[in-house]
């Protein structure tokens, strides 16, 4: 059955960096029908968890109470005031939260299953940047710069570190290359054992179309398409001369 024919309680973006994930998040919280999706479960740690969401819990409490304080924080945040819980989730640290969901739903027979069990009935939307060097140079930058993302006036929307020139690196952007394949790989091949048919968008298409994508997005989950008019993106793209400087350089170097 296509996802587009049933309605869903919940949202999962499953995806890896640099897919456009972020400009996605910020529209879909945008229509303010469709929960407010981030990295909720980035780090592959409960007390992480807890830490980012600034959580305070009883000093006695058990593990299990502190990890459904904190599931239960993070289904409040990604609802967002909405009927849809909305979550980013890359393949990193898709196992440790399939692990602790375990914990919650011990009876459920399947991954999908626990996480219907917590979330309720989930839309998976499989994220996808088909241009692999651009995506690793995208990357790349990102970590070496700590710009990661950019707000349409030109303000940093997200830096973790201090600006530093980057530098090219072919056996970094080969590296990457690999990792960001095995990350796509990862969730294709998840799907297949789950028997879960996802949502499948790319980058190209969010930057894109993004109005058209949203629309899509809604409509799979049941949600009225006309959400998405008048939004506007919230992020800007980073990529630039450099950017494509690398890229030609790579291709140059290993071509034939």
């Amino acid at each position: 059955m296509p996802p587009e024919a049933t309605a869903f309680q919940s949202c999962i973006l499953c995806t890896a960096p640099r897919s456009g994930s972020t400009l996605l998040c910020s529209l879909l919280t945008a229509t303010g029908v469709a929960g407010k999706p981030a990295s909720y479960f980035y780090d592959p740690s409960v007390a992480e968890w807890q830490a980012d969401l600034g959580l305070e819990i009883a000093r006695d409490a058990t593990e299990l109470d502190r990890l459904r304080a904190v599931v239960t924080e993070v289904l409040r945040r990604g609802r967002a005031g909405t009927g849809t819980f909305a979550l980013r989730q890359q393949a990193g640290g898709r196992d440790f939260l399939l692990g602790q969901l375990a914990l919650l739903a011990p009876q459920a027979r399947s991954d999908a299953h626990r996480i219907e069990a917590v979330f309720g009935r989930t839309l998976y939307v499989h994220l996808t940047r088909d241009d692999k060097l651009d995506q690793a140079v995208s990357l790349l930058r990102a970590r070496q710069t700590g710009l990661w993302h950019g707000a349409p006036d030109g303000s940093d929307l997200e830096r973790n570190a201090p600006h530093l020139p980057p530098g090219y690196d072919a056996a970094a952007i080969r590296d990457t290359i690999a990792d960001l394949t095995a990350q796509d790989d990862a969730w294709t091949d998840w799907f297949a054992g789950e028997g879960i048919n996802p949502l499948h968008l790319t980058y190209d298409a969010v930057s894109g179309h993004p109005l058209a994508v949203v629309r899509r997005v809604l409509t799979a989950l049941g949600l009225d398409p006309k959400a998405a008019n008048g939004i506007t993106p919230g992020t800007r793209k980073l990529a630039d001369g450099t950017n494509q400087a690398w890229v030609r350089r790579f291709r140059a170097e290993t071509a034939g």
